[in-house]
């Protein structure tokens, strides 16, 4: 059961994929813009980058492993697992292999089919920021108010979630050099605006 208040996304990805590629297809479906350090936990153990994540470690510090070695298609049907992007504002998804499709022409590229909300502006300040952010944009009285529209480019909807935007993000996750949105798409004329 998905949380009212939880940005989610459902993606559908080639399951040769491995943790990188899915991290790349994450960081697209959230629109943040990789560079922050990030690691998957699976069944206790940490897959990332061994070379940026064993950089300042200490002995106690639990092992990592190369996320290229594991492939989408090494877990089980339901299998759970967590991503942790951004080890200040330290965002925590569960990542749930849901299934896996049989299809005449195999993908070569990630596609979005749904999902809710907005992701939270990169370096936020982590949950007890996003919350402190929505305060701050839904109070024009707040003196923080006015920077703070400004830092996150004139608007923000938390409820905001255009499917084609994502999905075409997701499609070029793996594109060298793209480019990601630094805010969130203002809204159409026509369309109702909450800030």
């Amino acid at each position: 059961m998905r949380s009212s208040r939880k940005s989610w996304r459902r993606l559908v990805l080639p399951s040769g994929w491995n943790l990188g590629q899915l991290h790349l297809a994450l960081q697209a479906a959230f629109n943040w813009w990789n560079y922050h350090l990030h690691e998957f936990h699976i069944g206790g153990l940490r897959y990332g980058d061994v070379e940026l994540l064993t950089q300042d470690a200490d002995e106690d510090d639990a092992n990592v492993f190369d996320c290229r070695e594991v492939r989408l298609r090494d877990f089980a049907r339901g299998a759970v697992f967590n991503y942790v992007y951004d080890f200040g504002d330290n965002w925590r998804h569960t990542v749930m292999i849901e299934e896996f499709v049989a299809l005449e022409v195999a993908p070569k590229h990630g596609t979005c089919i749904d999902g809710a909300r907005a992701r939270p502006p990169e370096d936020v300040g982590g949950i007890p920021g996003y919350e402190r952010f929505l305060e701050i944009m839904a109070d024009k009285a707040d003196p923080e108010h006015a920077d703070t529209r400004r830092w996150c480019g004139g608007y923000f909807d938390r409820e905001w979630f255009d499917l084609a935007v994502v999905d075409k993000d997701v499609r070029n996750a793996l594109r060298p050099n793209v480019k990601r949105r630094l805010h969130q798409p203002k809204p159409q004329r026509n369309e109702p605006t909450t800030a």
